[in-house]
């Protein structure tokens, strides 16, 4: 029997057992198999988990283009994206497949690199601490931005610019499901303080979720979600019902805030803390305004301590091992995995990019991207020499190609299938 020929419901079962590169091609080899592969797209039923991809952009490649390198065939692909220009934005998260990014006017969309997929969140000045400042003809030209919290106010009002503002405000975002279905929320991690807020599909503002600050990392479970804070306190928060209701999970454990706090769960199920602090011998612990010249990352070093977090004693336990576990830090949840089930991951390795709230945001400084051998703290290269611009910060993706229910409201990149070895909406692809 010809492949072309094979009953379509078993070509569905092979089709789902794909990396996202290897699924594309096997839609350009005839029209059955391209039915089967525009059908799987339609219901986002992989059998495989797909393995992170590392999304960059390059001075190179043109304003509106990402790349994305795949650590599953060590290649390179060119992505083009709908305006506006990728180059142009930040990114400060990256979800089931998605990102969360700040566009130029300091305003936040989520977008599907493989699809080309657009939605607009919530105007930023519906953050609780953000007011429009509109010119004498009614336009909006900059924001008003007020330095406080539910407990303190720290200082009087900014006035900035409308791209000046995403600089000052936001650190990370957290998208709870695949916004093709419909039904979603994003978690906002904010100055000042790094303070909550939140978001439905279909909101047309950003709910304030006082009184917790300096929380750093997020982990979404359906319709709850736990943040953890600088000092390693632990927060649950409960969207199911019409308000959001929080409750203290482990309290404090640490008095200063210099590590960077992830929180990540394992695929056994158990939560785990990692913290992180890069390390060098010429660092002096001020990063105010920090001059590091494009080598200083090869200088450093980084320092790793993983906890098991004990919900029932209320305690962190630290670990000298994770197994066979393999870690994922950076603009995107703290992702955790098995070796066994991801074969082109390195067990007790911890994948990184970094996400200093000092350096994340910072146009001309060099980026920490590297793997972590968490048995000796030896580092590696991720790729060689370096694909990626350093500006935006690039951030760990999960490849998605399902196409939203509903058409966007503009026209989008659409990822077609191509002949081997390029692939037409993923782009050129380049052997690293």
């Amino acid at each position: 029997m010809e492949a072309c020929s094979l009953p379509r419901d078993i070509l569905i079962d092979i089709f789902a057992t794909f990396e996202i590169p290897d699924l594309v091609r096997a839609g350009s080899v005839c029209s059955s198999w391209r039915s089967v592969y525009t059908t799987l797209r339609k219901l986002g039923k992989y059998k495989q988990s797909q393995t992170p991809c590392l999304l960059y952009t390059s001075e190179s490649a043109g304003e509106n283009v990402a790349g994305l390198y795949s650590l599953a065939e060590n290649k390179s692909y060119t992505l083009p994206l709908p305006d506006p220009p990728i180059r142009s934005r930040y990114v400060i998260g990256s979800s089931h497949g998605w990102i969360i990014t700040a566009d130029e006017r300091s305003e936040l969309h989520l977008l599907n690199p493989i699809t080309g997929d657009q939605i607009p969140l919530p105007s930023v000045t519906t953050i609780e601490q953000v007011k429009p400042v509109h010119n004498n003809d009614g336009v909006l030209h900059k924001y008003e931005f007020s330095w406080y919290t539910a407990e303190e106010v720290y200082d009087s009002p900014s006035i900035y610019d409308l791209g000046e503002l995403r600089d000052r405000l936001f650190h990370k975002a957290f998208l709870s499901s695949d916004p093709s279905n419909g039904d979603y929320y994003v978690v906002l991690i904010y100055t000042p303080y790094h303070q909550l807020s939140f978001a439905r599909a279909g909101d047309d503002k950003w709910t304030w979720l006082p009184p917790h600050i300096h929380c750093s990392d997020c982990i979404v479970k359906d319709y709850m979600f736990y943040v953890s804070t600088s000092d390693g306190a632990i927060h649950e928060f409960d969207t199911s019902g019409p308000t959001v209701t929080q409750k203290l999970v482990i309290d404090e454990v640490k008095d200063d805030i210099f590590e960077e706090i992830h929180i990540v769960q394992a695929p056994c199920g158990d939560m785990l803390q990692v913290w992180t602090v890069l390390d060098s011998a010429e660092f002096d612990g001020d990063l105010s305004e920090p001059e590091f010249d494009a080598e200083y990352y090869a200088r450093c070093s980084v320092i790793i301590k993983v906890y098991k977090v004990d919900l029932a004693a209320k305690k962190l336990a630290a670990i000298s091992s994770l197994g066979e576990n393999v870690i994922f830090l950076g603009h995107n949840p703290s992702l955790c995995f098995s070796a066994d089930q991801y074969p082109h991951l390195k067990a007790n390795h911890i994948y990184f990019t970094d996400d200093s709230e000092y350096l994340a945001f910072r146009q001309n400084c060099h980026r920490f991207i590297r793997v972590v051998n968490f048995e000796n703290n030896s580092t590696e290269e991720i790729v060689s020499p370096q694909l990626w611009s350093n500006w935006p910060a690039p951030a760990w993706v999960i490849p998605n190609p399902r196409k939203m229910n509903q058409a966007p409201q503009e026209p989008v990149a659409e990822l077609q299938p191509g002949m081997p070895g390029q692939l037409p909406g993923l782009g050129s692809v380049r052997q690293a």
